[in-house]
């Protein structure tokens, strides 16, 4: 009985290993300090403007992460994150719908008729872009989010880069004035987004 057993193992093995290599090419890979290794067929290069302040991601999730001091009478900085998920992340749509319903109105209803939306191609590669604007709540962030409290007069600025290897995403969110402040800076950026 015992001789069977080990007879079969390496056999069994064999086949998980097969499963295994593959479940590691779809999960992102981590990176020292945070965010992730992004795959050879989808690296990007940009350029964080002058004024953005660099931060170690606070999350594993974070490919980047950038601090855009407040603008006079705002409460609070804003702040530009970058994700790549490589092979993953969801379609545009996906995306754009979830962002754009961490808005609401002052009044609780959806802010989708008011949010602009443009796509067009930089450097060869197609981006989506969203301008939204009002109450910012994380209740779209899913279980891991925390319950912080809703934010009034908040914007988000945000752009999908697709690419060979899936999308990439660049999202600056914070009060809406600093927001502002920050945003002839975050159209620059994006058309410094090219592949490497």
């Amino acid at each position: 009985m015992q001789i069977r057993t080990l007879r079969a193992l390496p056999l069994v093995v064999l086949l998980l290993i097969p499963a295994c290599s593959r479940e590691d090419e779809r999960m992102p890979q981590a990176a020292p300090g945070g965010g992730f290794v992004p795959a050879k067929a989808s690296n990007l290069t940009y350029e964080a403007p002058s004024g953005w302040i660099a931060e170690s991601p606070s999350s594993r999730m974070r490919r980047a992460q950038y601090r855009l001091p407040r603008a006079d009478g705002d409460p609070e900085d804003g702040e530009m994150v970058v994700f790549y998920f490589p092979g993953q992340g969801g379609s545009v749509e996906a995306n754009i719908d979830r962002w754009i319903g961490m808005f609401t109105k002052a009044d609780g209803s959806s802010v989708t008729g008011d949010t602009k939306r443009e796509t067009t191609t930089v450097n060869g590669l197609a981006v989506t872009t969203i301008d939204v604007e009002g109450v910012y709540t994380n209740r779209s962030m899913g279980p891991m989010s925390g319950q912080a409290a809703p934010k009034p007069d908040y914007r988000m600025l945000a752009a999908i880069v697709e690419t060979p290897g899936g999308p990439w995403f660049f999202k600056l969110t914070g009060p809406r004035k600093t927001v502002g402040k920050w945003e002839e800076s975050f159209e620059e950026f994006v058309e410094t987004i090219r592949p490497s």
